[in-house]
């Protein structure tokens, strides 16, 4: 992407996306360059599913474009090992942007082996050490951080509050069959965790149990592994016909798949994975004006009203359903309205739209390239 012209005091600037093009770092690295065209000349690359071939092809793309600041995406191996190289040989600025401590995250999940586990921590430390600034998206991140001896920013998931303001879903809910129920729902990627013996969406799953002799459904949008282990849930559970597994959705229809969600949970586990997490979802929910429900973890016990706020335990609470099922139980005796609240599209304006992330991003980016 470039959108401005060369002059005197225009940078080039290199964005390394560890993802696809349709990837949340592919449209996080998009929304930024939007917003800096005008003052720097911004070149983006995206991973492919070949990583070994992407690291070179990454590395190409740096020494034809010959960036002062190489920007990679998420801490992944690709972007940061090409970005690391690219340093050695250039002496150019390097910055990091991850969402999860990726060695925790990776003793968490359990599935990567001694080896693997070795190499994971092996890319923390290359990515701290080559990195002039690490960009994380949690305040606790930048805590856990500060005793390295690096510079670490915090500049939050982001969202595009425009493109995300409420739709009226009410032919949507005619044709999913949710007219006169409460709609209880999440948005990601459901990823199978063998270690935890749990995926995305299994409290939603399991609050839908709970409150099956209610008018509620379940609404879970995205795919991957965990899904037939939800779906498998449900058959057992002998609610089918109350959790609607609309698979993935371009992130183009997300608005409009939003607003027919009346509640939306948004669960991180209570250590360090979940704590240093805003998620991507978070502020996708609050430029839509819905009602959270969320954990007590992370950013969003820093931005959340304490009645949206629920009690977690640990890393796997299996008394967090029932939390969930009775605090919906509340707000179905209470009668309240799930129209859209304003209050929570004001926090993801203030806090979280890329043209506000974007001004603290652009003044990161000067003060190191000038330093």
């Amino acid at each position: 992407m470039r959108r401005s012209s060369q002059t005197e005091n225009v940078s080039k600037l290199a964005f390394l996306v560890n993802g696809a093009y349709v990837s949340p770092m592919g449209y996080r690295a998009r929304s930024f360059a939007r917003h800096l065209a005008n003052s720097h000349d911004i070149h983006i690359a995206y991973r492919s599913k070949n990583k070994p071939v992407s690291t070179l092809n990454f590395l190409r793309f740096l020494f034809l474009r010959r960036p002062v600041l190489t920007y990679v995406f998420d801490m992944a191996y690709a972007g940061v090992l090409a970005a690391a190289l690219y340093k050695v040989v250039s002496r150019n600025h390097v910055i990091i942007d991850t969402g999860d401590s990726i060695s925790d995250l990776a003793r968490s999940l359990g599935d990567r082996g001694r080896v693997g586990l070795w190499l994971t921590d092996a890319l923390q430390h290359i990515s701290f050490a080559c990195a002039d600034c690490i960009i994380v998206r949690g305040s606790y991140h930048r805590e856990l951080l500060r005793d390295r001896n690096i510079r670490v920013e915090v500049i939050h998931d982001g969202v595009d509050v425009e493109q995300f303001v409420p739709h009226d879903a009410s032919e949507l809910r005619r044709q999913l069959g949710l007219d006169d129920v409460l709609t209880i729902g999440v948005v990601g990627s459901s990823i199978w965790n063998e270690k935890l013996q749990i995926c995305y969406g299994w409290d939603l799953v399991e609050t839908i149990r709970l409150l099956k002799d209610k008018p509620v459904k379940g609404i879970l949008i995205g795919d991957g592994s965990g899904i037939v282990r939800l779906k498998t849930l449900c058959r057992r559970y002998g609610i089918e016909d109350k959790v609607l597994f609309l698979g993935f959705r371009p992130y183009e229809d997300l608005p409009l798949y939003l607003s027919i969600i009346d509640i939306c949970l948004s669960t991180q586990t209570n250590d360090v994975v979940g704590k240093v997490r805003t998620t991507g979802k978070l502020p996708l929910y609050l430029a839509s004006g819905r009602y959270i429900l969320a954990s007590k973890v992370g950013e969003a016990a820093l931005v959340l009203d304490d009645q949206m706020l629920v009690e977690y335990d640990g890393v796997k609470d299996a008394g967090y359903p029932f939390k969930l099922a009775q605090r919906i139980n509340r707000l179905l005796e209470q009668n309240i309205s799930f129209r859209p609240l304003p209050r929570n599209i004001a926090v993801a304006r203030d806090r979280f739209d890329y043209s506000v992330l974007s001004k603290r991003v652009k003044t990161l980016i000067d003060s190191i390239i000038s330093a």
